[in-house]
């Protein structure tokens, strides 16, 4: 008997859940977890480029080295800050998260501005293949930050239904914070990577 109502009890607590929105609610949190994590691998990948770029272009830029400090040290703040996937629901450590990737993304952005007065470093194999690949992963990490935005206005959107909300508020799940969308297109944005030849150099 003792098996029975429990079974029961276990089909009720089970049929409650669904009905709910527990489980989507659980899909809907994965989704955002998983969206930051790809991320979160662009974010890391462009880290690992920049202290080879900055090693290739050094010899070049002697003119340049403040540009390069900056990246230089950009670079380091971001490493500085060991951020996973469930940090998300930590704000202060993903505001110092946004900010050092935007300062990184400034800084970048400089670096690329500069060297288009050193037309030589078109002609350096290793600079325009580093150049090629942070410019894709410039763009992936555009993409995957999209991901994120949607991803987390749909988990917001389906926790403030009815009786969605109920189910969301008993159980602990609050409104997650879409970091960095009011500086979307200052962190995310293409460096512009890209070495033209002026036209003087090619007379």
């Amino acid at each position: 008997m003792k098996n029975y109502f429990r079974w029961l009890l276990v089909s009720l607590v089970a049929v409650f859940l669904s009905g709910c929105g527990y489980n989507e609610i659980q899909r809907l949190d994965e989704q955002v977890k998983a969206a930051w994590s790809q991320a979160l691998n662009q974010y890391e990948r462009r880290a690992d480029l920049v202290p080879k770029l900055v090693s290739s272009v050094n010899a070049y830029m002697v003119n340049e080295r403040r540009v390069l400090t900056d990246v230089t040290e950009a670079r380091a703040k971001v490493g500085q800050i060991n951020l996973k996937v469930d940090d998300l629901d930590n704000p202060e450590l993903m505001a110092k998260f946004s900010q050092a990737q935007g300062q990184l993304s400034s800084a970048l952005s400089r670096l690329m501005a500069v060297s288009e007065n050193y037309p030589q470093l078109k002609s350096d194999g290793l600079v325009r293949d580093l150049m090629t690949q942070l410019e894709g992963t410039e763009n992936r990490i555009a993409t995957e930050r999209g991901r994120f935005v949607q991803a987390v206005q749909a988990y917001n959107s389906y926790i403030r239904q009815f009786p969605t909300v109920i189910t969301a508020k008993v159980l602990g799940y609050k409104v997650k914070e879409n970091y960095g969308v009011d500086r979307e297109l200052e962190i995310t944005r293409d460096p512009e990577v890209r070495f033209d030849v002026p036209a003087a150099a090619t007379n």
